[in-house]
């Protein structure tokens, strides 16, 4: 099966995990997840996306049981590139990720609405600009 198209499969993992998509033979011969498929783990957790050998890899979408979500790539099971993080709160980060971490170029929106733009690393956002949306309906000057 090394080497050839990917085959649909449904297992059910001794923890409780589930996991249905494609699946490949390894070189080492294991079965392993590779393309595109849905994790749900006994816990509550949801993956569904790319997989590259067992892998979290490619553009994917990760639900949180808190009610968290991540939507965007990933690369070694980790969030990595472009994408976005939905907060527990509702809150929003779009931007850029590196090893799980909000790293780069993005942009914060808070609970409220307000939109905060600049460079994150990690915990620290320095310099950061509030986005205003002004409409032209609004600005009536008497």
């Amino acid at each position: 099966m090394s080497g050839e198209e990917p085959v649909k499969v449904s297992l059910i993992f001794p923890n409780g995990d589930r996991y249905e998509g494609e699946c490949s033979m390894a070189a080492s011969g294991a079965l392993v997840r590779s393309g595109t498929g849905t994790h749900t783990s006994a816990g509550g957790m949801i993956y569904t996306g790319e997989w590259h050998e067992d892998a979290l890899h490619g553009r994917g979408t990760l639900q949180h049981p808190s009610g968290a979500k991540y939507e965007g790539e990933f690369k070694d099971n980790m969030y990595e590139g472009t994408g976005t993080y939905t907060f527990p709160d509702g809150s929003t980060y779009r931007g850029q990720f590196h090893k799980n971490r909000l790293e780069g170029g993005g942009v914060f929106t808070d609970t409220q609405g307000l939109a905060w733009a600049g460079e994150f690393h990690g915990k620290a956002a320095l310099g950061l600009e509030v986005q205003f949306n002004v409409s032209s309906k609004n600005n009536n000057i008497v």
